[in-house]
């Protein structure tokens, strides 16, 4: 059987990494978890974003995990919109994520954004991801 939600097991194997205090992880390359991993990077949330030459697997990329004082600096990354259950939010409806402090990802029709970005283009979408 296959991976029915990519960016689920995304998300997984970055809290996973965080728990075991790992310097980097690894994920199966793609176009939308390339760009998920591009926003994380510039929010602030990992400290770094590489593309691996192809190895046996196939594509990868590594995000470079970021910790404070000994904690990661990702609290919680939780999936939104799930295969069995899309969530769509209008561009009025865009959350915040704790007051502000937080990312939302949202996947629009121009492209994967944060939700802040998607609000002041004035588009909604699916949104896939949020973290604080």
């Amino acid at each position: 059987m296959g991976m029915t939600d990519p960016v689920s097991d995304m998300l997984t194997r970055i809290r996973n990494a965080q728990m075991a205090r790992k310097k980097f992880v690894d994920i199966p390359s793609s176009r939308l978890k390339v760009r998920i991993g591009e926003i994380l990077t510039a929010e602030g949330y990992v400290a770094g974003f590489e593309k691996i030459e192809e190895d046996v697997d196939g594509r990868n990329f590594r995000l470079v995990l970021k910790y404070h004082l000994g904690k990661p600096v990702i609290e919680k990354i939780k999936r939104v919109s799930r295969p069995g259950r899309r969530h769509y939010v209008r561009r009025d409806k865009l959350p915040r994520v704790y007051q502000g402090l937080g990312v939302s990802i949202v996947s629009t029709s121009k492209g994967v954004m944060t939700g802040k970005d998607a609000g002041r283009q004035g588009i909604g979408g699916e949104l896939l991801c949020t973290v604080f």
